[in-house]
């Protein structure tokens, strides 16, 4: 068939051209390019005895490990297509995203074996198959992962499209309810294929699972690193020590870390004293970088490249890439996000969806192979945010005359005080440079002169002291005085996070805003 196309012919490849070499590390556990082939192959035909096949629904809840990768594959061999679950979610979370996806098998670790079990005894929903895929003692319930591939033929593989789903995934919901994204094979292997190209991932690397699997951006991230046939090496969650000792142990080369990762990795004493020589690429995303982060990272990393990656679910996930080259100390890229990937159009529009000439600020929407089937049983949504092709991102931006695009706040994050537009991001990234602040958050708080005021959240480094007067002239000094924050207040406690890292804004705005379902004037 001319337009068979599946998301599992990767591993079909690098099992033929490579098939030696070592595909997977998790611990003291690995395998090559062969072995892993034929295990997906196995477990995809464990998956169609079981009465699984052409767009049937598999979900995974579980932290990071080799066999969650086997399982990035198996689904798509047999036509099936992949749910991963946040692992942050509560059970009510997930029973409402088993109900709304209509998944006939989960696979789960040991550390949800009680989630698991409580949707098991829970008719509510469409699960008929369970399988553990922990190193611990299988439940009676449920089937044992390697047995299943122990005991199963390899899969005659099913045709499908590059238009045919692949994955159904969810948002992280820090904005409201989770919403299922639909991506097709080739939205998927356009999209690796774009980070693969900026980042230049190689046969010779390796590259580390830090970032929560079940998230776009390692899935996308890491399946550019495995179309170069880079091995892949897993932490099971992210930890300061997790990451440190497997780039040691393991010579791991590259990897994806949120802001709030890369700030907790700068903050630990162990950076200094680990070998980390090995490691020569890091991209960042899913979240705003504050600039004295970013600053702080380059003197403290000079020998690992930096790449920015921004986009969202919705594009599988890639929009652009801000390649190493670019992050140059002085450089006014720094500020930016970088030009459109290989496999991306990019422009800005206003409400009314026209073009906007470059320099001024609308919304960024995006057109490629990489852009969403659509909402996962929401057609409403899906007509109001892909038009003609193009998706509204919810980000609001601008370009400049060279197609760098620089993001300037989430839409709805975007504070209007006074009339005044005021871009959260911004001024989150001016108070990151004060030397006393470890983290911030800017958000916008009713007032009833102003509609809403700019109020800052601050947490200060140990030791370091600095007060709201102090917070506010660094402002002043650096931007517009309509933009700095009116008051700020100092937390003690870490800001609460998504699971992908993302800081909760939702959450820091509740005590301000006595109405839940409105927070903004």
């Amino acid at each position: 068939m001319s337009d068979y196309f599946n998301l599992s012919h990767i591993l079909d490849r690098l099992a033929l051209v490579q098939g030696d070499r070592i595909a997977t590390i998790y611990g003291d556990r690995q395998q090559s390019w062969a072995e892993l082939h034929m295990r997906v192959s196995r477990l995809a035909g464990g998956l169609a005895t079981r009465g699984l096949g052409t767009q049937d629904i598999v979900a995974v809840l579980a932290e990071n490990s080799d066999r969650y990768f086997e399982i990035y594959f198996a689904p798509a061999q047999i036509g099936a297509v992949l749910a991963p679950l946040n692992i942050r979610w509560s059970f009510n979370e997930h029973l409402l995203a088993m109900q709304d996806s209509g998944a006939k098998c989960l696979f789960f670790d040991e550390a949800f074996r009680a989630v698991a079990q409580q949707l098991q005894e829970n008719s509510d929903h469409g699960i008929a198959h369970y399988i553990y895929l922990g190193d611990g003692d299988c439940p009676a319930w449920a089937q044992d992962y390697e047995a299943l591939i122990l005991e199963s033929q390899p899969a005659v593989p099913v045709p499908t499209k590059g238009s045919d789903m692949a994955v159904l995934m969810y948002t992280g919901g820090t904005t409201g309810t989770p919403k299922g994204v639909m991506l097709s094979h080739m939205a998927i292997w356009s999209s690796s294929i774009s980070i693969g190209q900026d980042v230049n991932f190689c046969q010779d690397g390796r590259y580390l699972h830090a970032a929560p699997m079940f998230h776009v951006a390692d899935f996308g991230i890491s399946l550019g690193a495995t179309i170069a046939g880079a091995t892949q090496v897993f932490v099971r969650g992210f930890t300061v020590d997790g990451v440190l000792s497997a780039i040691a142990d393991h010579r791991v080369t590259q990897t994806l870390l949120v802001p709030t990762m890369i700030k907790m990795l700068l903050a630990d004493k162990k950076l200094e004293t680990t070998d980390i020589s090995s490691w020569t690429k890091m991209l960042y995303g899913a979240s705003p970088m504050p600039e004295g982060v970013l600053l702080d990272c380059m003197a403290r990393l000079p020998q690992v490249g930096l790449y920015q990656a921004y986009g969202q679910t919705e594009l599988a996930p890639l929009a652009t890439i801000l390649p190493a080259s670019d992050h140059t100390p002085g450089n006014k890229r720094l500020r930016s996000a970088g030009r459109s990937g290989l496999c991306v159009s990019l422009r800005i529009e206003d409400e009314e969806g026209n073009i906007l000439p470059t320099g001024e600020v609308g919304q960024v929407t995006v057109r490629g192979p990489n852009v969403m089937m659509g909402y996962w049983n929401q057609p409403e949504l899906t007509a109001a945010t892909l038009k003609d092709g193009w998706l509204g991102t919810g980000d609001a931006g601008y370009l400049d005359t060279d197609g760098y695009l620089y993001l300037v706040d989430r839409i709805k994050d975007m504070i209007i005080s006074g009339g005044e537009n005021v871009f959260s991001a911004e001024v989150e990234s001016v108070i990151s440079l004060h030397p006393a602040v470890a983290d911030v958050a800017v958000i916008g708080i009713p007032d009833a002169e102003w509609g809403e005021a700019v109020q800052a959240l601050v947490i200060l480094k140990p030791g370091m002291s600095a007060t709201e007067k102090d917070i506010i002239g660094h402002c002043k000094s650096a931007i517009a005085g309509y933009k700095c924050p009116r008051a700020v207040v100092f937390h003690s406690e870490p800001f609460p996070l998504s699971a992908a890292g993302k800081t909760l804004k939702t959450e820091l705005r509740k005590p301000y805003w006595p109405d839940s379902d409105r927070q903004v004037n």
